[in-house]
């Protein structure tokens, strides 16, 4: 039997929201740019973490115009995205666990006008580290 994971296979990186349309049948607006950058394909499911109100939210990919940097929340989720807003836009692959070591996710990053600045591996943020004297000796 085959066993499979669930990992991030990509994500761009705090993006700003430009548009956020309640009258819209649902969905996150993206240029074909970022949408490519990020090995995305219109409508896949994505995740976007709201780093400005820490809401999340499940929403799919629609395809936007060449050129554009914007960033559209549409439908029920502009309830919990508004303009101005930072948020990460990510989705995940079921990987084969063999194949799960070797496995990196194509993270994205842009500027604050949604511009692609850099494409890399993600770098793990720094480790806690409690002074001696505060550590309980059992």
């Amino acid at each position: 039997m085959d066993i499979y994971r669930k990992l991030l296979g990509s994500k761009i990186h705090n993006a700003t929201v430009t548009q956020a349309d309640l009258k819209y049948e649902g969905s996150i607006t993206l240029s074909p740019e970022l949408i490519e950058a990020a090995n995305f394909i219109p409508h896949e499911a994505v995740q976007i973490w709201n780093s400005t109100t820490g809401t999340r939210l499940e929403t799919y990919v629609i395809k936007g115009q060449s050129g554009s940097r914007d960033i559209c929340i549409n439908g029920a989720a502009a309830h919990l995205v508004k303009p101005g807003d930072v948020v990460i836009i990510a989705r995940f692959v079921h990987i084969a666990e063999v194949d799960c070591r070797n496995f990196e996710p194509i993270v994205v990053f842009v500027d604050e006008s949604n511009r692609i600045v850099q494409k890399r591996k993600e770098i793990p943020g720094p480790s806690i580290s409690i002074p001696a004297a505060q550590v309980a000796v059992a």
